[in-house]
């Protein structure tokens, strides 16, 4: 079979988005603790590893078929071995980086504190029973796909790249496992529970932007599409950040640049469920709500006393919110009809969409829930308080981040040998947590 420019866009698109989540670690681990660092990439790292087992064999599988119902037959594709000779393959892999980066996307609300063995095991449990009937749904021909039986009553769902299926997903199971995990010690009081390593969640940031291009953009149907999806890839996360540094200088009377890097991935995640369907100028305006909207929900766990360590839900689950639902005032009309309320489309729009919103909500929120509480009060999700405060690190993986002679050995002195780590960092401090 000839391979064609647009197999090779999506295979080049796939390479983008598998980028990311090495990017998402980098991102997270420079936003943790300097004890901590190495865990909260390894979370990201493992996250890939088994995703990428479980969508060959079965995930995949899963996330595909026909009938319009809630997921795909796990073994109608099991092993893709049908699928060779195809350039089915091809879709395969772009649709499995997407799973790998959405549940690393989950890992950030329970930093600090989570068992690194708990977590393995939540990693396939979670892309089985919530993310691939949700990608079935909204992509693989499920109920709110066109036609889908979701659709025909409430119309067309619009979600071109994953507000639901990942964003809000991720968002929600993020804030579920925070609630199961409970807080980290000394969590809203000890302001060593800032960023430790800023450089390296500014790289992260970048790396997620750029691998984000082909994220939204791998699936472009037409080189006109392509080229609205680009530049509102651009537009919105560099209004995010404006967004986002404007009201940090407005609220505490300076920018950051752990806010600019905020503001940047609250942009992309408000623009990826609608990077092909709203105009560039909808795309700044979309970009600039997220950042301010994303910034000012950061307050929301120290006002109600919920632990999402890394920013989970006000980034990834008030940003997907708002890039979803916003399609419902602002989607542009297809040859003329349809399009949000802004274009004369009438309400049509705006009901798929929170239909599609509470469907993602309901289906992660719960199943997050029973899967998170089983393996908490089996196996344990959260490690003991003597290894959280040693470091997950040392704990967990028997290693440190940074290693210069022993600095700061004499602060553990009094945990056993092997908890203690050969240095301590010391956080930079950022973020008020107040």
């Amino acid at each position: 079979m000839q391979i064609t420019a647009g197999n090779v866009w999506m295979m080049v698109s796939a390479a983008l988005v598998l980028l990311m989540t090495p990017g998402l670690a980098v991102f997270y681990g420079g936003m943790t603790r300097a004890k901590a660092a190495l865990n909260m990439i390894m979370m990201s790292f493992i996250s890939a590893g088994i995703v990428g087992a479980v969508w060959v064999l079965w995930g995949y599988s899963m996330s595909v078929g026909k009938g319009g119902g809630f997921v795909g037959n796990p073994f109608a594709s099991f092993g893709l071995q049908n699928l060779i000779g195809s350039t089915d393959l091809i879709k395969a892999g772009f649709s499995a980086t997407f799973a790998m980066v959405t549940v690393a996307l989950i890992s950030g609300a329970i930093a600090d504190r989570a068992k690194f063995s708990a977590w393995a095991v939540f990693v396939p449990i979670w892309i089985t029973l919530v993310y691939c009937p949700l990608a079935f749904m909204v992509w693989g021909g499920g109920m709110l796909s066109p036609g889908g039986a979701v659709s025909r009553v409430f119309g067309p769902v619009i979600d071109f790249a994953g507000g639901t299926v990942v964003e809000i997903s991720a968002g929600i199971a993020g804030l579920v496992l925070a609630l199961i995990l409970g807080k980290r010690h000394g969590f809203g009081q000890d302001p060593n529970h800032r960023p430790h390593n800023m450089p390296l969640v500014m790289l992260g940031a970048g790396i997620l932007w750029f691998g984000w291009f082909g994220f939204n953009g791998g699936a472009a149907t037409s080189a006109d599409q392509a080229g609205l999806i680009w530049i509102n890839t651009m537009a919105a996360p560099a209004a995010g950040m404006l967004g986002w540094l404007i009201t940090e200088k407005v609220r505490d009377g300076r920018p950051t640049s752990l806010g600019a890097a905020s503001g940047v991935v609250a942009g992309l995640v408000a623009i990826t469920p609608s990077c092909a369907n709203i105009s560039p100028a909808w795309a700044l305006g979309l970009g600039a709500v997220a950042g301010v909207v994303s910034s000012l929900a950061v307050g929301l766990k120290y006002k109600y006393g919920f632990d999402d360590s890394l920013d989970v839900v006000a980034v990834h689950l008030f940003a997907g919110l708002i890039g979803t639902l916003a399609l419902g005032f602002i989607a542009l009309p297809v040859d003329g009809k349809g399009g949000g309320l802004f274009y004369g489309g009438g309400l049509q729009q705006l009901v798929a969409q929170i239909v599609a919103v509470l469907i993602a909500l309901v289906l992660s929120g719960l199943v997050t829930g029973v899967v998170g509480l089983v393996i908490h009060k089996t196996m344990g999700f959260r490690v003991s308080r003597e290894d959280e405060v040693a470091g997950v690190d040392v704990s967990e993986h028997a290693e440190t981040a940074y290693e210069f002679g022993g600095l700061g050995q004499n602060q553990f002195s009094s945990f056993p040998h092997h908890l203690q780590p050969s240095i301590v960092i010391q956080p930079h401090r950022v973020r008020d947590e107040a």
